[in-house]
């Protein structure tokens, strides 16, 4: 039995982008092909609500990288066998 609810949107496309889906996606897949771009869609943007909540977090100095960043690049490499360099 499958959990999902769906519900009939009404959209008004222009026909040139409807020739595009079709030719994309074929007329028997539009809503599949449309539901997978909005899910996409959506997700990139939680991704840049992430991003921008994150914007200033880490703060501008106090980090063990300051003093000599490429030293601690070194460093880093070396910090996991598995890792070239």
């Amino acid at each position: 039995m499958c959990d999902f609810q769906h519900m009939r949107l009404h959209i008004t496309l222009d026909d040139d982008l409807v020739a595009e889906l079709d030719r994309l996606a074929g007329p028997r897949r539009r809503s599949a092909f449309i539901a997978e771009l909005i899910r996409r869609g959506i997700e990139d943007e939680r991704r840049w609500e992430e991003i921008l909540g994150a914007l200033g977090q880490i703060p501008d100095t106090g980090h063990e990288w300051d003093e000599d960043p490429a030293a601690w690049v070194r460093r880093q490499r070396h910090v996991d066998d598995r890792r070239a360099g």
